[in-house]
């Protein structure tokens, strides 16, 4: 796995996708495409769009050039391999997904591996899938399962093992799920909008109450990625320029 000095104790703060909802774009002024315009308030992004279909290679070599080097890409694994597959896929699949992937170059930050519902854990699957993805492409790799079998200190040893972060997901799908888990090297979190999944905004305290997650979460890892998946109605983009400004709000004595 991928982790040089360069990436050492490094928080990205990013959503999933890179749309600029009508409320903010106020803040993303001048030319370029919505990429280019995230780029310059965000340094992390979480691309979705590959989930659910294939990009080219020239696609994604596209997007790494129009960001600045500092950017980082997170790339959700295709729903083909997980979902479908079920951690089971034929390896000329994989190494398709692995080969598109390589066109972000030193741009690829990590990947994202959700699972089903009805996906139990399985020990050996498991292993073999994450030792076939990390033959094939070198960046730390965050797994979010959402069966509740996968939440137990046995599955936190292999996921250790394999080198893969269990993601900490809000809402949580049993308890505990909205702590970091496996691999201690990568933090990976993902609120999805609470109570209601994908649609509900974070308030102030709420995204206080995040940031000190992750800043204990800094303490032990190497990269920490925070990711707003509540895009349904927009409200991610706030949340993530709000979580960059909240350290400063605590400081200041507001909450």
């Amino acid at each position: 796995m991928r982790m040089n000095s360069a990436s050492k104790k490094i928080l990205r703060v990013a959503t999933a996708g890179w749309s600029i909802p009508a409320r903010y774009k106020e803040l993303f002024t001048g030319d370029g495409t919505h990429l280019e315009k995230y780029a310059e308030r965000l340094h992390a992004v979480e691309i979705n769009s590959s989930f659910y279909r294939h990009h080219k290679l020239n696609t994604y070599r596209r997007w790494a050039e129009s960001v600045p080097a500092h950017f980082r890409f997170a790339v959700k694994m295709s729903k083909t391999l997980t979902h479908n597959g079920e951690l089971a896929p034929l390896p000329e699949v994989l190494d398709q997904f692995a080969w598109e992937v390589s066109g972000l170059g030193e741009k690829l930050g990590a990947l994202l591996v959700q699972l089903p519902p009805s996906l139990a854990f399985n020990a050996s699957i498991a292993k073999r899938f994450f030792h076939e993805v990390h033959q094939r492409i070198d960046v730390p790799i965050a797994c979010e399962p959402r069966h509740p079998s996968w939440g137990s200190e046995r599955v936190d040893a292999l996921l250790s093992e394999c080198a893969v972060a269990r993601v900490a997901a809000d809402p949580p799908p049993w308890p505990g799920a909205n702590e970091t888990g496996g691999d201690k090297r990568l933090a990976y979190f993902r609120w999805h909008g609470h109570p209601r999944k994908y649609y509900s905004d974070y308030d102030k305290e709420n995204l206080a109450l995040l940031w000190k997650q992750l800043e204990i979460a800094r303490k032990t890892a190497d990269q920490v990625w925070c990711v707003f998946d509540n895009t349904a109605l927009g409200y991610a983009l706030g949340n993530a320029l709000a979580t960059i400004d909240v350290e400063g709000i605590i400081q200041a004595g507001e909450l």
